[in-house]
């Protein structure tokens, strides 16, 4: 596991974070961020946690390896891991379930919620190209914005939920499926975007 200021390191550069505004995430002074970010201050145990609590974290069983400075350098390099729940796509009916008995380890930091999907038909199976079979397993996460282009796990007023590309054309939103079987599907009004998909992984 990395330490602390590693692991904040690594947030602000894949979250692409100004110190401004990781500071403002954290609700603290520019000034303290810069003493983590460089190393030279280290918080305790009750502090990391608070601030995990801050960046939406603690719901993700964030791992990360706390050293206090009599324990000495930390001497492994490998990333801070988290264990996000494997849902069924009956859970999206209503609000996201914060319990879950299944979870997958991966080291992907997320801006918000995330959680694992089963691809269950073959609407994103393409023939060239981009495509995600069925059994393939996807990390959503809940905390990116839904923006043309992007894979998106998507419910419509009054339906289930549904996997797609969000596409844009003539001021319209679209969900589109990667297999050309399917048709695009107009957003309607209420349309709500459950997350966006940043990872793919074989089902195990």
């Amino acid at each position: 596991m990395e330490n602390w200021n590693a692991f904040l390191k690594r947030y602000k550069r894949e979250h692409k974070l100004s110190q401004v505004k990781l500071a403002e995430r954290l609700g603290m002074t520019q000034g303290g961020v810069g003493h983590w970010l460089r190393g030279t201050r280290r918080p305790t145990l009750e502090t990391i946690n608070e601030k995990l609590e801050k960046l939406g974290l603690v719901f993700l069983e964030a791992q990360v390896m706390v050293v206090e400075r009599h324990i000495g350098p930390v001497t492994s390099g490998r990333p801070a891991s988290f264990r996000f729940p494997v849902l069924n796509w009956a859970d999206l009916h209503g609000s996201l379930s914060e319990t879950c008995k299944v979870h997958e380890q991966t080291d992907y930091m997320p801006a918000g919620k995330a959680f694992w999907l089963v691809v269950e038909n073959d609407s994103m199976n393409a023939a060239s190209g981009r495509s995600i079979p069925e059994g393939m397993r996807v990390l959503v996460d809940t905390g990116l914005p839904a923006e043309p282009g992007r894979l998106v796990i998507a419910r419509q007023p009054g339906k289930p939920a549904i996997f797609r590309e969000l596409a844009e054309d003539g001021g319209h939103r679209y969900l589109k499926a990667l297999n050309s079987n399917y048709p695009a599907l107009l957003c309607e009004d209420g349309c709500e975007f459950l997350g966006v998909v940043v990872r793919v992984h074989g089902a195990f």
